[in-house]
C-alpha cells in the first residue's frame, strides 16, 4: 500500500468532465473541523446521508485502505447499501474513496475527491467530485437525484459543524 502522502499520477487531471459530477459548499469553520467530521467514526455517521435518511454502520475503518460498509435506510424502510473504500487521506486536504453498493466488483462504483481549502476568513470551501466510469452512469446519478442529495448531504455536515463548534 502508498502512502497517504505519497506523490503520484491522479486520474483526475484528464478526466472528461461530461462523467464528472461536482458539488461545492461553504462551511462555517476552519478545515481542520471539517475534515475531522469526515475522518472520525463517530461524527460521520451523525450527519453522512440525504435528508431523511439514517445511517446504519456494518464496518467502519477511516484510513488509507480501510472501508465504509452501512445501509442509508429512507423513512419507509428502503434500504441502499454502501461501501466506500478510503484510497487517499492527506490530512486536513484531501480524502479520494471509491464509492458504490455493497458488493464486490460493483459496476456502478465510482470514484470521489473531497478537497477541504479554508479561505481567509477561516470558513471552508468543500468540495465534493465524482468521477464515474462513462457519461451514461453520470446522468443516471443526476438523475436519481446526486446533485440534490449530495447538496443536501453537504448541508447536514455545515449543520453538524454548526453544533460542535457553536456557530
Amino acid at each position: 500500500m502508498r502512502e497517504a502522502s505519497e506523490n503520484t499520477h491522479s486520474p483526475w487531471r484528464d478526466w472528461p468532465i461530461d462523467r464528472e459530477i461536482v458539488i461545492s459548499r461553504v462551511i462555517d469553520a476552519g478545515r481542520g473541523v471539517v475534515y475531522a467530521a469526515w475522518t472520525d467514526p463517530n461524527q460521520i455517521q451523525q450527519w453522512f446521508g440525504p435528508e431523511g435518511m439514517v445511517i446504519e454502520t456494518k464496518e467502519i475503518d477511516l484510513r488509507p485502505g480501510g472501508m465504509w460498509r452501512f445501509d442509508m435506510v429512507a423513512r419507509d424502510g428502503t434500504r441502499y447499501t454502501n461501501r466506500m473504500v478510503f484510497l487517499r487521506m492527506d490530512a486536513d486536504a484531501r480524502i479520494e474513496v471509491e464509492h458504490g453498493s455493497d458488493q464486490d466488483d460493483d459496476p456502478g462504483r465510482f470514484r470521489m475527491l473531497v478537497t477541504f481549502d479554508e479561505q481567509s476568513d477561516g470558513k471552508t470551501v468543500l468540495t465534493l467530485r465524482q468521477m464515474h466510469p462513462s457519461r451514461e452512469q453520470r446522468q443516471a446519478g443526476i438523475g436519481f437525484g446526486a446533485v440534490e442529495y449530495g447538496g443536501q448531504t453537504l448541508d447536514k455536515l455545515a449543520r453538524h459543524v454548526a453544533e460542535r463548534t457553536g456557530k
